[in-house]
């Protein structure tokens, strides 16, 4: 089976994780939130199996998931990481630029991170990603530390073993 050599496909246990919590809102009736494939062009395609075996991507992704939960445009991307803080570097100008002009357009826009170490899943509104990705920019700090993601982020894991980040972003409104 074909495959890509990318950084990109790192978040794939909290994605798949994701995708179940999405599956379980539609079901309910709660949301219905689905995952943007980024685009890919084809250059070599196995004939006899169909797979690409080698590829690159079109166009920048915007990010990860987009969808409605209860009348409310939401978007926000899924990262993952095994350190004690969040890489920034990871984060993209035109990811940040699409979520503001989302919010402009009366939508939410956030990002849902999962600290493997401490098995804690957070969600990060798009004001206070702004504020760290600027500093960023500025020559500050290039990541987010994990003791900044305080207990009023954390989404805590139900008996459904899903991550019901709606939950926690209704409180937060």
């Amino acid at each position: 089976m074909g495959y890509f050599h990318t950084r990109g496909l790192r978040g794939s246990l909290l994605e798949e994780m994701v995708n179940m919590t999405n599956d379980i809102y539609r079901k309910k009736g709660i949301a219905l939130i689905q995952k943007i494939p980024t685009p890919i062009k084809p250059v070599e395609i196995s004939k006899e199996n169909r797979t690409i075996s080698l590829g690159y991507f079109e166009q920048k992704s915007t990010v990860d998931y987009i969808g409605v939960a209860q009348g409310i445009p939401i978007c926000f991307d899924a990262k993952e990481t095994s350190q004690n803080s969040l890489p920034l570097q990871n984060i993209h100008k035109h990811q940040i630029e699409f979520m503001q002009d989302f919010e402009k357009q009366e939508g939410i826009s956030f990002i849902l991170v999962y600290f493997k170490k401490y098995t804690k899943y957070f969600i990060l509104p798009l004001e206070k990603l702004k504020e760290f990705y600027d500093i960023k920019e500025k020559g500050g700090r290039k990541s987010i530390p994990y003791n900044e993601f305080g207990e009023s982020l954390e989404i805590k894991i139900n008996n459904f073993a899903y991550i019901n980040y709606l939950e926690k972003l209704n409180e937060m409104m």
